[in-house]
């Protein structure tokens, strides 16, 4: 008994307390909400290119649907950094510029038109929306400690349509694509689409 009153006494918080957050703490949050920030914004400039790419017109379709929801989470982003008193600032997400740009890589070393193609933008999606559903379930799961309802509710939110997105392109690749792209003959395409070009020149 007396040992459990020496635990009470320690530096541990009762439950029903809401301790300060550290500076340490608060710069660290904020310094990875300008992370998902810096990402976000990438994106909205990333998903258009990925939607032009695309051949599946549901893919296309999701494409365009994410890159409004991409939109809303920038939006949502800068509603966090005011309710923080912060002015709204991006810093380099590394890891997000080095999945873009393993997207880019993609492109180069798929055909145009072919559902090979389509299979590499899923992946390259996927990976965004799985560093991002990591991210924000971080994220809303520290906020809690600031003891700010709202600024959880957006991350959780955003969250939410980040699983629900690779949840989508998880059934886009499994209803058809992917099927095709395993018995998809490019090479017979490519002579068709080189003759076509130089037709064209």
């Amino acid at each position: 008994m007396q040992k459990q009153t020496n635990a009470n006494n320690g530096k541990l918080p009762q439950s029903s307390e809401v301790p300060e957050v550290s500076p340490e703490f608060r710069e660290f949050f904020i310094d990875e909400i300008k992370d998902i920030y810096w990402a976000e914004k990438l994106l909205t400039k990333t998903i258009p290119k990925m939607q032009k790419a695309a051949t599946s017109s549901e893919l296309v379709s999701a494409f365009g649907a994410h890159l409004t929801a991409t939109q809303q989470h920038v939006e949502r982003l800068e509603q966090v950094f005011e309710l923080l008193g912060e002015v709204p600032k991006a810093k380099k997400c590394d890891a997000m510029a080095g999945i873009v740009e393993e997207g880019k890589s993609i492109l180069e070393e798929t055909e145009k038109g072919t559902h090979l193609r389509d299979v590499g933008l899923i992946l390259a999606a996927q990976k965004v929306e799985h560093y991002e559903i990591a991210t924000y379930g971080t994220l809303a799961q520290l906020s809690k400690s600031l003891s700010n309802k709202k600024i959880s509710s957006l991350l959780e939110q955003t969250l939410v349509e980040e699983k629900e997105a690779d949840l989508l392109l998880t059934d886009i690749a499994e209803k058809s694509i992917n099927s095709a792209a395993a018995i998809e003959d490019i090479s017979e395409e490519l002579p068709k689409r080189t003759s076509r070009k130089m037709a064209t020149a």
